[in-house]
């Protein structure tokens, strides 16, 4: 499938999505372009979850749409790969790494058809690229955190997707294994892939990524990291205090009043690339 340079990969128009009446996102809009490594950073509660959800269809939304290169998820689908909260996931269920990598491909296949030699070949492949092919005939239960993740990751990379949405990566997983997703999700990019990450660590944000958007019920700002990563904008979205580490590794430690919720007037500009 070819690349779509200049194009918005994802779009987000006037989201509402609510829980027991109590809102969850808010009016959210958004624009992610074609080819950029984007972390979606915020508190715990801001939503971070659930947009990525409502993104690939699992969460449905009281207001507002979304878009794939401007048509509908649906219809795009085979062009998105998905890599889910670790905890999320049954790691119980018997089945070994190899298997778990295939399923990838049902996308594509239908669930009619079952992978053959060529699907094999795909899934030790993408074992290799996150250094898993020793581990393909394994029981997914007899992994580490980190392997498993690194078996997600796999999973997505089958898919052969254009826009890829992972949903905290680096949770739980050791020094090595957050390197090694690094690297790979910076070559996805130079491959012009599109990936959105929900990510915690505010300290790695200016390392490993170009992209970023603060969210807190409402989206904060959005856009290139070297414009909108700013004391201002993290004061706004966390509230309290925010301990904010900049390239200098000048700490700064930062008081301020609460984010305003949903029906305040509070500015909900967006950067545009």
């Amino acid at each position: 499938m070819a690349n779509y340079p200049g194009s918005l990969a994802i779009e987000v128009e006037d989201l509402t999505v609510a829980y027991r009446d109590e809102p969850v996102l808010w009016d959210v809009d958004l624009n992610v372009p074609t080819g950029v490594l984007m972390a979606i950073v915020g508190p715990n509660g801001a939503g971070k979850t659930t947009l990525i959800k409502v993104i690939l269809g699992l969460v449905g939304s009281a207001a507002g749409r979304v878009s794939i290169y401007g048509q509908s998820y649906a219809a795009q689908r085979r062009l998105v790969g998905y890599v889910p909260q670790r905890g999320s996931v049954d790691w119980d269920f018997p089945t070994n790494v190899l298997d778990v990598v295939m399923m990838g491909r049902y996308g594509a296949l239908g669930w009619i058809r079952r992978p053959k030699s060529k699907e094999r070949k795909l899934a030790l492949e993408a074992l290799e690229k996150v250094g898993m092919e020793a581990f393909a005939s394994r029981q997914i239960s007899q992994l580490s955190g980190g392997q498993q993740q690194r078996v997600f990751l796999a999973r997505a990379l089958i898919q052969d997707a254009q826009i890829y949405l992972m949903d905290e990566p680096f949770q739980g997983v050791d020094a090595t294994t957050e390197r090694a997703i690094v690297s790979l999700l910076q070559a996805l990019r130079a491959a012009g892939k599109t990936l959105v990450v929900v990510h915690h660590d505010l300290q790695t944000v200016e390392d490993y990524f170009d992209w970023v958007t603060l969210l807190n019920v409402r989206r904060i700002a959005s856009g290139p990291v070297n414009e909108v990563f700013n004391e201002k904008n993290l004061r706004l979205t966390y509230g309290g205090r925010v301990a904010f580490l900049n390239r200098n590794g000048n700490a700064h430690d930062e008081t301020q009043t609460a984010i305003k919720r949903p029906n305040s007037e509070e500015p909900n500009r967006q950067v545009r690339g």
